[in-house]
């Protein structure tokens, strides 16, 4: 089993940045793939960044492209997404997910067997 913790959400000014970590513990694995959802009110969850643990290999739909970063920490099995530039159509409860999930479907949110608990991003205008 593997837990996923989510952490860094909060309030912030259109223009602003916030850095959301996700700590995995457990029986994680060197193949995973790890990703970050988000889930705004009355909307479907949405697919925001994928990183490959063993690669650090990254992807991004395109909303988020040159604004958001996604990293991961091996020694401390933490996931990062730094985001710059907020806008208020980024507000959403943010999800960290983990899995053996194939490269390819990196966006998909049925491919991942673990997921965090979730952190609130809100973005003023």
């Amino acid at each position: 089993q593997v837990q996923l913790v989510e952490s860094g959400g909060g309030l912030v000014q259109a223009g602003g940045s916030l850095r959301l970590s996700c700590a995995a513990s457990g029986r994680t694995s060197g193949t995973f793939t790890m990703g970050w959802f988000r889930q705004a009110p009355g909307k479907i969850r949405e697919f925001v960044a994928a990183v490959s643990w063993s690669t650090a290999r990254t992807y991004y739909v395109d909303s988020v492209e040159g604004r958001f970063t996604i990293s991961r920490d091996n020694a401390k099995n933490t996931v990062h997404l730094q985001m710059n530039s907020l806008k208020p159509e980024d507000t959403a409860i943010y999800y960290c997910a983990g899995g053996a999930t194939s490269w390819s479907l990196r966006a998909v949110g049925g491919a991942y067997d673990y997921w965090g608990q979730g952190t609130q991003v809100t973005v003023s205008s």
